[in-house]
């Protein structure tokens, strides 16, 4: 049975976890690993999944509802970093798969609070970059041409300025949240030792960390062309195919393997 680290005994605060180096399509091989977590625990998967795609599915009725896809990149966005604060339910379930237990629901739910300065910490930053793109794209929504239907050169400001600002948001926050909560909640360290470990990861894997974020963004434009209802599998595919990320890049004392 693979070992667990459930706690971390080191009380030095903001220090940086080693990282392995690994293959550019490593990626891909989490995900096999994880289509496999999700027939080894469907139900728990399908429960999760369903209340993930209601978010999407809100997003998209925002959209519907206001009659303007300019709400879509602000929205996307938000999603984007509010996903991997709700997602330790999901690495709980791939953990114990990983230890040989049996998962269930409340297991999973009690991990949100192994570690609760640390979750909350993670989940206010969030909130505060969230808050942070919302007010710029309130600011960048002021270039959008006060004309009836522009073209594609009025808009063009707009667009690169939204891009430009959305994507750098977006990179920032996967270098933060890729490993962190899977840290957090495994290794019960201080929020800072695991934002930085995780940027560390990161910067350590930059051919991987390109294939999986354009994997994540590929996949949830397919649960975004499914009316949401792709979410209900992607959501518990990508969550455990980060856990295994995790597996495969943050070193421990003792070699732990889960295939």
């Amino acid at each position: 049975m693979p070992t667990s680290h459930s706690v971390d005994k080191n009380p030095e605060f903001a220090r940086c976890l080693e990282s392995n180096q690994i293959a550019a399509l490593a990626p891909f091989h989490w995900l096999s690993l994880a289509c496999k977590d999700i027939v080894r625990a469907p139900i728990l998967s399908l429960v999760y999944g369903l209340v993930f795609s209601i978010i999407p599915a809100f997003i998209m009725w925002l959209v519907f509802q206001s009659g303007t896809h300019l709400v879509i990149l602000p929205a996307s966005v938000a999603f984007a970093l509010i996903g991997p604060a709700f997602a330790a339910g999901l690495y709980d379930v791939a953990w114990e798969l990983e230890k040989g237990h049996k998962p269930t629901l409340i297991h999973s739910l009690k991990s949100m609070f192994r570690n609760p300065a640390g979750e909350w910490g993670f989940a206010i930053l969030l909130m505060v970059i969230m808050i942070v793109w919302m007010r710029l794209a309130a600011l960048i929504h002021a270039l959008y041409p006060n004309v009836p239907n522009p073209n594609f050169e009025q808009l063009s400001a707009f667009l690169a300025l939204g891009s430009i600002v959305g994507g750098v948001l977006m990179m920032a926050v996967f270098a933060i949240s890729a490993f962190t909560p899977q840290i957090m909640m495994e290794r019960r360290v201080d929020i800072m030792t695991a934002v930085v470990s995780s940027i560390h990861a990161v910067g350590t894997n930059v051919p991987a960390m390109i294939v999986w974020g354009l994997t994540i963004v590929t996949l949830v434009l397919i649960g975004f062309l499914t009316g949401a209802a792709g979410f209900i599998i992607i959501m518990p595919l990508l969550s455990y195919a980060s856990w295994h990320g995790y597996i495969a890049i943050i070193k421990t004392k003792k070699p732990r393997g889960y295939e």
